[in-house]
C-alpha cells in the first residue's frame, strides 16, 4: 500500500516527458537568438545534420551555431540544473529557504579553489580542466566542512540561522582572498577575474561533458534522497525516528552537492543565486514534497539560467553581461524578499 501510494506521490512520467520538451524548445530559442538572429528551420538543420554525423556546409550559421551558441547554451541548461538541485537539496536537508550554495559559501570557496589552481599553475598532463576542476571541488567541499564545525562549535544545535550567518562570514572571506589573489595574478588576472563574475563565454563541448557526468552522477545521487529530506522537513527527530540515518543522508546530501557546485563553478564560475531563487519559486507552485518539486526544479533551473544568459548577451549587445552579475541582481531581490516574509510571517528563517 505505501509502495502505491509513493508512485502517485512521485513525479509521473508524462511530468519528465513535458519538462524534457519545454526545456528543448527553450533551449532552441536560445541557440537561434542573440546579435545575430537564425531562423528556426536552419538551426534545426544544421543541429540534425550534425547529430547524425552528415556533412554541414561550411558558413557563418554553422560556425554560429555548433562551434559558439550550442556547447554555450548547454553549458547554460545543465549549470542551471545543478545549481538548483543543489540549492533545493541543501534547502531542504537544513529546512531553510535561505539556504544555497551562494548564501552558504560554498560557490564562493568553490571559485577560490579554481582561482588558485591558476595562480600557481597547477595541471594535470593531458587533462587541462581537470586541475582547475578538482580544486574548486575540493574547496567547495572544505568550505562546507568548515562552516558547519565553525556552527556547530557556536551552536551544537546546528541552527539554521547560525549556519546561514556563518555561510556569508565565509563567503566574504573567500571574496577577500579572492581579490588578494587578484592582486598578485599579474597576466593571470583576466582569467581569475572570471571566476569572480561568471560567464559561459567560449565554453566548449568538453564542458559540456564534465557537467553532464556531474549532474548525472551527483545529482542522481541528490534526487535519490527525496523521500529522506521529506522526513527532513518535519525534523531530524522525527526523521530519525522513522529510521532515516540522519548523519549518513546529511553527509551523502552535503558531499554530493557540494562536489556539484564545484564542478560547475569549475566550468562557468561563481554563477550566484540560482539555487535559491528557482527552488524557491518551483516551491510555490508543487509544493514542499521533494518528489514532486526536485524533478521540477531541475527543468526550471536549466530554463531560468538558458534564459537568463540570453538575457546577459543580448540586453546590451554587443556587450555582453556577466551572467553570474544578472543572477546576483536578481537574487539579491529575491533574498530580501524571501527574508522580509519569512519575518513577516513570524517564522523567521526557519
Amino acid at each position: 500500500m505505501t509502495q502505491k501510494t509513493n508512485r502517485r506521490e512521485g513525479f509521473p512520467w508524462y511530468g519528465w516527458a513535458a519538462g524534457s520538451v519545454l526545456t528543448l524548445l527553450v533551449a532552441l530559442l536560445c541557440v537561434c537568438a542573440g546579435s545575430v538572429p537564425l531562423p528556426m528551420g536552419d538551426t534545426l538543420a544544421v543541429i540534425g545534420r550534425a547529430i547524425r554525423g552528415v556533412p554541414v556546409s561550411e558558413g557563418l550559421p554553422k560556425s554560429i551555431i555548433l562551434s559558439i551558441r550550442l556547447p554555450r547554451v548547454l553549458c547554460a541548461g545543465l549549470s542551471g540544473a545543478a545549481l538548483a538541485l543543489c540549492g533545493a537539496a541543501m534547502q531542504g536537508l537544513l529546512r531553510n529557504p535561505l539556504a544555497d550554495g551562494s548564501t552558504l559559501g560554498v560557490s564562493s570557496g568553490g571559485a577560490l579553489g579554481a582561482a588558485l589552481a591558476i595562480v600557481l599553475g597547477i595541471s594535470i598532463p593531458g587533462l587541462p580542466l581537470a586541475a582547475s576542476t578538482g580544486m574548486a571541488m575540493l574547496f567547495a567541499f572544505g568550505s562546507l566542512m568548515i562552516i558547519l564545525t565553525v556552527a556547530y562549535a557556536m551552536d551544537h544545535s546546528l541552527a539554521t540561522q547560525t549556519i546561514i550567518l556563518i555561510g556569508v562570514i565565509f563567503s566574504m572571506l573567500s571574496s577577500a582572498l579572492l581579490s588578494l589573489l587578484i592582486a598578485f595574478s599579474g597576466e593571470k588576472l583576466r582569467s581569475i577575474t572570471f571566476w569572480t563574475m561568471g560567464s559561459l563565454s567560449g565554453r566548449s563541448y568538453t564542458h559540456v561533458l564534465i557537467l553532464l557526468f556531474g549532474l548525472l552522477v551527483c545529482g542522481g545521487v541528490l534526487l535519490s534522497q527525496e523521500a529522506e529530506l521529506n522526513a527532513f522537513a518535519v525534523g531530524e527527530e522525527n526523521a530519525r525516528h522513522v529510521g532515516v540515518p540522519v548523519r549518513r543522508v546529511k553527509m551523502r546530501v552535503m558531499i554530493a552537492a557540494s562536489a556539484l557546485i564545484g564542478i560547475c563553478v569549475s566550468v562557468g564560475g561563481s554563477i550566484g543565486f540560482v539555487g535559491l531563487i528557482v527552488p524557491h519559486m518551483v516551491r510555490l507552485v508543487t509544493g514542499p514534497n521533494h518528489r514532486k518539486m526536485l524533478p521540477t526544479t531541475v527543468f526550471s533551473g536549466a530554463i531560468f539560467l538558458m534564459l537568463t544568459d540570453l538575457m546577459a548577451r543580448t540586453v546590451l549587445s554587443p556587450i555582453e553581461l556577466p551572467i553570474g552579475v544578472v543572477t546576483s541582481l536578481i537574487g539579491a531581490v529575491m533574498f530580501v524578499s524571501i527574508f522580509y516574509r519569512s519575518r513577516k510571517g513570524g517564522r523567521g528563517v526557519c
